[in-house]
Order: C-alpha cells, then structure tokens, then sequence
C-alpha cells in the first residue's frame, strides 16, 4: 500500500462520517417537528454505508497479483426510518387530530446521542489514521535524505 492510498482509505472514512453526524444532528433537531414541507410528522433519517474499491482499474488488476484487495467507504444513501410515530394526547397542539392526538416522530435522543459519540470516535480513529501515514511518509523521506 502506497502513501496515496492510505490517506484515500482515512479521508474516505472522514467524509463518511461527517455525513453520518450530520444526519444524526438532523434527527435530534427534528425530534419533536410534527409538520415537515412533505406532510406529516418527520422521519427519522440512517446512513446507509458500502465499501468501495480505492484503486484505479489498472491497480486492482496489479493488486490481484498480491492478494490485496484494499477498500474504503462511501455513503450510499440517506434513508427514511420506518418506525411508526409516536402518538401523544395533545388536544391544544395545532397539529392534534379531530380526537387530540399528535404524531411525533419516533426518534430517541438517548439512542441518537449514543450515534454521536460512536461517530465522533470513528472519526477521530479515521483522523489519526491519516496522522499516522503522514508522519510515516515525512519519516520515510528523512531516512532518504540521510
């Protein structure tokens, strides 16, 4: 593995993971929206995630050669939850029905705040990974200049 594919493999986890946040930090704003442009309460958003090939064509057939078959991440898509909302007694809330009920979406923020902490730490393995190779390039260009 090269300089160049090593911080490919770290970015492409750091950009993966700040979309990741910005969706949780979407839902724990959203937590108590009834009404959204698309009608109706808000859905609760997740990332869905793939891995995804590194190496230029040309590379993976070279790799093929020594069994190496590097990967990094990308998001594939941003989905709706389909947990059923949460239905509140609420006679005075000027989205309550004809029998008082309002739907909030069903979006804990115990469970969102959890995703946050998780995803902080993911990015910050990612950031030292791209630390880590970097000071091995300015290590390696050290040794050869001795």
């Amino acid at each position: 593995m090269n300089f160049m594919t090593a911080l490919d493999i770290g970015a492409s986890g750091l950009k993966a993971q700040r979309e990741y946040l910005n969706v949780v930090s979407m839902n724990m704003a959203n937590s108590r929206t009834t009404r959204t442009a698309e009608g109706g309460p808000y859905r609760r958003k997740s990332v869905a995630m793939e891995s995804t090939p590194l190496l230029s064509p040309f590379d993976s057939i070279m790799n093929q050669e020594t069994n190496k078959n590097l990967r990094g991440v990308t998001v594939r898509g941003i989905v709706s939850d389909t947990r059923p909302f949460k239905e509140v007694f609420e006679p005075n809330h000027p989205d309550a029905d004809s029998k008082g009920i309002v739907r909030y979406p069903d979006i804990n923020v115990v469970e969102e705040m959890v995703n946050m902490i998780t995803i902080s730490r993911s990015y910050e393995a990612n950031a030292q990974a791209v630390d880590s190779a970097k000071k091995m390039f300015n290590r390696a260009l050290r040794i050869g200049m001795n």
